[in-house]
């Protein structure tokens, strides 16, 4: 059976019952290939993250949308990403990754519709960004897409002197400029810019500003021509761009589901900053269901 912990926002583990620091929490649903659970604990005073679940008979979606800048993002992609990998999904005959994303592209082109909209009455919206998350299950085939450095992690059963134990399995790939992988990545598309990534208030950031490299929205750091609009450039101090900073191209992974495989785990990087993937699976392994112990983020 598979289990899905999800969470979206900073992190604790509590027993359910003990629900002290959660915003809201729903206890074990069924879905199509066993149970999921989801919590919401608010670590700013503005909730700018989302997250949901779909399930039918036949598949099941999840997705996990870590907001900056404001709500406006993850709110859009929240209303906008399950519909459009449906619609895609349908005409296609089935999930893949070509649907998957279209899905993405097609949310990413749709909020930057809404930014030039919006503009003259909220310019700061060309600055409000989301990381995006995605996890879907169908016919025992796991894909995971993502933007950002939100992260989905497997834990898998082994057997070790006849003892059972459990591995955890990075599935996502952290888009993040703290990893210097991804660091050399981003150089290595900007040249001509010896300042593309720089170490700034205890942290690598891209032009200083931003540790993610892909995400939905940042439109200011995507479209050079933002810097040149005069709306735009009355509020703050928008940086001029060659070319873009950032992308809404995701990774995707696809991996046919196996017997060992116990249950993934969805969550922001507010889980992953205190807690290596190995603690979070041991936690999740050693409280098995029927002691009702739920992962939050």
């Amino acid at each position: 059976m598979l289990r899905l912990c999800l969470s979206p926002l900073d992190f604790c583990f509590r027993r359910r019952g003990a629900s002290d620091f959660l915003l809201w929490h729903t206890d074990l649903k069924p879905h199509a290939s066993g149970d999921f659970s989801i919590a919401v604990a608010q670590a700013n005073y503005s909730l700018e993250d989302q997250s949901q679940v779909f399930t039918s008979p036949s598949a099941t979606y999840v997705g996990v949308y870590d907001g900056h800048g404001g709500p406006e993002a993850s709110r859009f992609v929240n209303n906008r990403l399950f519909p459009y990998l449906h619609k895609f999904a349908s005409e296609q005959g089935g999930l893949s990754a070509d649907v998957i994303k279209k899905a993405f592209s097609k949310t990413e082109e749709d909020f930057l519709h809404l930014v030039k909209l919006s503009l003259p009455i909220s310019p700061q919206i060309a600055s409000v960004g989301s990381c995006c998350l995605l996890g879907a299950i169908s016919d025992n085939v796991l894909y995971v897409a993502n933007l950002g450095d939100s992260r989905v992690v497997l834990g898998r059963k082994y057997l070790e002197n006849k003892n059972c134990h459990v591995e955890a399995v990075r599935l996502s790939t952290d888009h993040n400029v703290a990893d210097e992988e991804v660091r050399r990545e981003v150089e290595a598309l900007h040249p001509d810019d010896s300042h593309i990534v720089v170490y700034s208030r205890g942290v690598w950031r891209i032009k200083g500003i931003i540790q993610v490299s892909r995400s939905i929205g940042d439109v200011y750091l995507k479209r050079p021509d933002f810097y040149r609009d005069p709306i735009f450039r009355q509020f703050g101090n928008p940086i001029p761009l060659k070319r873009p900073v950032m992308t809404a191209e995701p990774s995707i992974i696809i991996r046919e589901l196996e017997s060992d495989d116990l249950f993934l785990i969805f969550a922001s990087d507010g889980l992953w900053e205190q807690l290596s993937d190995e603690a979070a699976v041991d936690i999740v392994f050693k409280y098995p269901r029927a002691v009702s112990v739920f992962c939050y983020l």
